[in-house]
């Protein structure tokens, strides 16, 4: 009887054994499915084609003073055309569909001069915003869509000034588990003072994660997002505490100009 004890025994051992290097081989194979999917690319290099522009102050799709446009392949945000800001924050966002759980990849690059009259903060700043509102829910006057940004600033010449760092348009995340003291959180990238080409690259897994990555080193993390902060537009305020889950992917035009390319995403879903 002891033996059979001992027989049955092991053979019970072997089985679990045997089902987790299933289960291990199951979730090694999925994450390569999700490796080798293809990216899409989501700007074409050409035109505007499921983009939508919003500019405070003006009606939806209305490019003012032409701040959006294409450039040798590239997504341009410029100001030749001003002669001051006045407050004329601009988003143009990709509403073809709503992302939720994917890997977003990007160039970015600033050029030219700071605008007259935008504000000191916003030379050399732009942001990819996040999980954001369907531009056509944003108030006439609204700065900023309720999303998570993805802060791109270059370097001033001298000191620190990093990059992909986390800020929060209406909305409250946790880092390490803790909800974010401040507005903006800096990530740990380093300066990147000439205006040269910089990879960004975005993890996104629904609101239980975020990894923001540059030239391959992810510099933040967080979680939970969820409406809240102290930058929550009028029609918003009833949806305080909301879990953001999903969303649209924004370009920001904040004051200085600057330039996008291979804007591409892969969707885990």
């Amino acid at each position: 009887m002891k033996d059979v004890k001992s027989t049955f025994t092991s053979l019970v051992g072997l089985l679990i054994i045997f089902c987790f290097i299933i289960i291990y081989n199951n979730s090694e194979q999925v994450d390569d499915i999700k490796e080798i999917n293809d990216w899409e690319t989501i700007f074409n290099g050409e035109d505007f084609d499921g983009w939508e522009i919003k500019i405070r102050g003006e009606e939806l799709g209305n490019n003012f003073k032409n701040t959006f446009k294409v450039n040798d392949g590239s997504l341009k945000v410029s100001y030749e055309n001003y002669e001051n800001f006045d407050d004329r924050f601009g988003h143009i966002f990709y509403t073809k569909s709503k992302f939720k759980n994917y890997h977003l990849s990007l160039e970015y690059k600033f050029s030219g001069e700071h605008l007259k009259g935008a504000p000191g903060w916003s030379i050399k700043n732009s942001g990819i915003m996040l999980h954001s509102q369907h531009p056509s829910t944003m108030l006439l006057d609204q700065d900023f869509p309720v999303s998570s940004e993805v802060q791109l600033l270059g370097g001033l010449g001298t000191g620190e000034r990093s990059t992909a760092n986390m800020c929060s348009p209406g909305i409250d995340v946790d880092i390490n588990s803790e909800k974010a003291k401040y507005h903006c959180v800096n990530s740990n990238s380093k300066t990147y003072h000439n205006d040269d080409w910089v990879k960004v690259e975005v993890i996104v897994k629904s609101n239980s994660i975020v990894h923001h990555i540059v030239e391959n080193d992810t510099v933040i993390s967080y979680s939970n997002l969820r409406v809240g902060g102290d930058k929550i537009p009028a029609n918003y305020l009833d949806r305080v505490g909301e879990s953001l889950f999903e969303g649209y992917i924004s370009l920001q035009s904040e004051g200085h100009p600057v330039e996008f390319r291979n804007i591409k995403i892969k969707n885990f879903d």
